[in-house]
């Protein structure tokens, strides 16, 4: 069994570089079949400072849904590993990942922390120790084995935002969805930027807005009026 990382990015010339050092640092070459940056038009470094730091670059189109799905029909993996560009998984990953997928587990994700220590932020990436749906986010980033993923279709490209999530409701319905304990690392720079209350009960919203019957249009739409900066 091997692994194939998957990163969606946009205009990342900042941080794309130490991402993939870090994975690099901190996994097996052995479990790692290759790093995937699956690029939506970048206008910066992006493109060259990832091909320089070792990864494989696909173009797509714009749209992590897109963006994901275009990495995931490249990938030679036996297993995929969905990577936000500001999240670090924790320290041998790809033990953890293997270990679950040789376990019979087909699709799962880490817990999460932010990189702060802001209480209030706390007690949400607490939630992600349970396993119920709603608890579900892209951040805690996901592995899957290729076959189920094939098997699902993959991420809905109808959905401009909350692709993670209907993924993993989808996911919820056909499984036994498999939380790992350890935790993953993810930016809190858009709380920050927008008020951790505030970009909370956005997001609130929209799962709200989800479970009572809004497509992916009025999400998106929602999205744009209230969390797009």
């Amino acid at each position: 069994m091997s692994i194939s990382i998957i990163i969606p990015v946009f205009n990342e010339a900042s941080i794309i570089a130490s991402l993939l050092t870090y994975l690099k640092q901190n996994s097996d070459k052995r479990n790692i079949k290759e790093i995937i940056v699956v690029d939506g038009g970048s206008t910066d470094q992006t493109i060259t400072i990832a091909k320089e730091s070792g990864a494989k670059v696909i173009q797509s189109v714009k749209g992590r849904s897109r963006q994901l799905n275009c990495g995931a029909k490249y990938a030679i993996g036996n297993i995929l590993y969905f990577l936000h560009v500001d999240t670090l998984p924790p320290k041998n990953f790809d033990s953890s990942i293997l270990s679950a997928v040789h376990a019979n587990s087909q699709a799962g994700c880490f817990r999460m922390k932010f990189d702060t220590k802001n209480t209030f932020l706390s007690f949400f990436a607490w939630m992600t120790k349970l396993n119920f749906k709603i608890c579900r986010g892209g951040d805690q980033s996901l592995f899957i084995t290729k076959e189920l993923f094939e098997l699902t279709g993959g991420f809905n490209e109808s959905y401009d935002v909350y692709e993670d999530n209907e993924f993993t409701d989808r996911l919820y319905e056909i499984i036994d969805f498999k939380i790992l304990p350890r935790h993953v690392i993810t930016s809190a720079r858009r709380y920050e930027e927008i008020g951790t209350v505030k970009l909370q009960y956005y997001f609130g919203v929209m799962h709200f807005k989800n479970y009572t019957g809004a497509g992916p249009k009025k999400l998106h739409e929602y999205y744009l009026r209230k969390i797009a900066v």
